[in-house]
């Protein structure tokens, strides 16, 4: 039987306060938060986050499969597993697949996984809601990621699931638009409500269970309501029902589901039961239950700590200018150039994996790459090296106000590595006043630029934050 081995999850570090949003239109706002994406990230970037969450302490060369789950893939034709894959340190051999389109895409992706095989499935978002639309309040951005297998590791077995198909034309984003565009909310929740109460009863009597036997059912529907008026409806209590992050994280897309599984297996008991309920043109139903493997798997910062990691003095205009909705005047500087294909290729695992050199004589690490030890002399003694994961500080840094970023000034630091190893590199989620020698960082995937189409991708250095205000 499938289930699920380890999760993770990943909520960006900043958050818009609804009711700037308001207050910039002078219009009411919804109350709370929800998070958005930095400047320098997307939904590859945010997946990345996440499964690296997932897959901590474990190795990655027992991944058999990544799917990667989105309706916001930064290619309309390219496809992100390989970016991903590499980032991860997966075999070349690994397989994958990309799920795309629907808003129940990582619940599908989660189902489509192979008995036999692990597969690590990511499920990330970073939808736009248009300006004065209800959208741009409940969207929010962040990813899910999950190890699927078999054998004793498993923390929740997966003892059904099953998918109910239903059109109805609720949220739609066509090849041109940038904004997601929805119909009035209530003919998709009227056409939630009655898949939800001709699926659910049965599929749970099809299993031996009843509404009063499942512990937290995870419902997704299409408005911030209607998982209320549906676990209502059904006759679950307000104890049973999950947290949906409204309020602090907002509607992650296809990963809504997904990271609300993730917050309800970080409170599970063996024994419990799961139900997820989600909704995208019909339904996708799945049960799980908890097993006593969930008391020995290792912390992730999942839902929990991303949560409370946060910079909530993020400002409106900031967000317009992150996600391009407003034209702002250009640097003084010449535009940037289009990445070369060819380059991005020879240095692909050494920039996307991080991956430098360690002597085998003297074990000095050096990125990038290199011949000659910079200690010892010794030439050709290097093997591969790869950076993630470790801890490092800063040694000195510097607060760029000319250089082109759209949130200046840029931090560019000197980052020493404890186990060995020196880096130039910009830091980022980082506020100008925070930053200070010695300070503990860690490496983060973002995107440094867009230009000509292409996504260039690498390496940032984050502080280390362990609680909120940290």
């Amino acid at each position: 039987m499938n289930g699920i081995i380890s999760y993770g999850a990943y909520i960006p570090y900043n958050r818009l306060k609804r009711k700037r949003i308001g207050e910039f239109f002078g219009k009411h706002a919804m109350g709370g938060e929800k998070a958005i994406a930095g400047y320098d990230e997307d939904s590859v970037s945010m997946g990345v986050e996440a499964a690296m969450d997932c897959l901590r302490e474990m190795n990655p060369d027992q991944i058999d499969a990544i799917y990667f789950a989105t309706t916001s893939s930064p290619y309309r034709e390219k496809g992100s597993i390989p970016t991903l894959a590499t980032a991860l340190n997966l075999r070349e051999s690994v397989r994958g697949m990309e799920t795309a389109a629907s808003l129940r895409s990582g619940t599908a992706a989660i189902m489509a996984a192979k008995p036999g095989e692990n597969t690590l499935v990511i499920a990330a978002d970073c939808r736009t809601g248009a300006p004065t639309g209800q959208n741009e309040q409940w969207f929010g951005d962040g990813s899910a990621a999950f190890l699927i297998g078999s054998g004793p590791d498993v923390i929740a077995n997966m003892i059904d699931y099953t998918s109910v198909q239903g059109e109805v034309i609720s949220h739609w984003r066509s090849q041109s638009d940038l904004f997601t565009q929805s119909w009035e909310e209530r003919l998709s929740s009227s056409a939630f409500m009655k898949q939800v109460k001709e699926s659910v009863s049965p599929f749970l009597e099809k299993n031996d269970r009843s509404i009063e036997t499942i512990s937290k059912v995870i419902i997704s529907g299409p408005t911030t309501r209607a998982h209320l008026q549906a676990a209502q409806a059904l006759g679950f209590s307000n104890q049973q029902v999950q947290n949906p992050l409204f309020d602090n994280v907002g509607l992650t897309g296809n990963a809504h589901a997904p990271m609300m599984l993730v917050s309800a297996l970080e409170e599970a008991n063996p024994g419990d039961q799961l139900l997820v309920v989600s909704f995208a043109e019909g339904l996708d139903l799945l049960l799980l239950e908890v097993t006593e493997a969930i008391s020995r798997l290792g912390k992730r910062k999942g839902v929990q700590e991303y949560v409370s990691i946060k910079n909530d003095e993020v400002l409106y205009s900031d967000y317009l200018k992150w996600r391009e909705i407003i034209k702002t005047e250009p640097p003084r500087r010449p535009p940037t150039d289009r990445p070369s294909a060819p380059a991005l290729h020879r240095g692909y695992q050494q920039n996307l994996g991080f991956i430098g050199s360690k002597c085998r004589n003297c074990g000095t690490a050096q990125f990038p790459k290199q011949r000659v030890c910079v200690q010892c002399q010794a030439k050709d003694e290097m093997e591969d090296y790869r950076f993630v994961g470790q801890s490092a500080k800063v040694t000195t840094f510097t607060l760029d106000y000319l250089a082109a970023s759209p949130a200046p000034p840029m931090i560019v630091a000197v980052i020493d590595f404890d186990q060995g190893g020196r880096i130039i590199c910009e830091v980022t989620d980082c506020h100008p006043k925070e930053i200070e020698i010695g300070m503990e960082v860690e490496m983060t995937f973002r995107r440094l630029f867009e230009a000509g189409g292409i996504s260039n991708y690498f390496w940032k250095a984050r502080p280390i934050r362990k609680k909120e205000g940290v």
